[in-house]
């Protein structure tokens, strides 16, 4: 079973460092983006689809296979790749798994209410060059966990 990396590229912060950190492990990546998303690269396979709400989830979700890893910040998306056996990395390095999904669809439903109720913005802190080479290091330890478990 060769693992492929998926990237939920519509707004994902970390593409180029995911295609980066694949490209030197030999490890295929697929970025999935709509239209809206100006994105090239030599190594990465890049799929467009449609702009329409979700395009891009459903799209990973119905061409994932068992054990890939997707990388999203989307948890509805990371709930949908854990429901078809895949992985699920955030742009922060954090695994989601079957025993945080919950945390994260309720935050996410919390969150989304607080929005509603005007009592939240969506304002996010800037990302730092620190935030992206964690998420790189996050990203080699489990690349290289997946290795170490495909050989035994």
């Amino acid at each position: 079973m060769e693992l492929k990396v998926w990237i939920d590229a519509d707004g994902c912060p970390v593409v180029k460092q995911t295609i980066k950190v694949c490209k030197q492990k030999g490890i295929p990546v697929i970025a999935v983006k709509n239209h809206a998303v100006q994105l090239e690269d030599d190594y990465a396979e890049i799929i467009t689809v449609d702009i329409s709400g979700d395009a891009v989830d459903y799209y990973i979700v119905n061409h994932m296979a068992y054990g890939d890893l997707v990388i999203t910040q989307d948890n509805g998306l990371a709930a949908m790749v854990l429901s078809k056996k895949g992985y699920c990395m955030n742009q922060n390095g954090k695994i989601i798994d079957n025993d945080n999904i919950d945390f994260f669809l309720d935050n996410r439903h919390v969150s989304r209410v607080m929005r509603m109720q005007k009592k939240k913005s969506t304002t996010f802190k800037k990302r730092t060059q620190d935030d992206n080479v964690s998420f790189e290091k996050a990203l080699v330890t489990f690349l290289g966990e997946q290795e170490e478990s495909n050989h035994e």
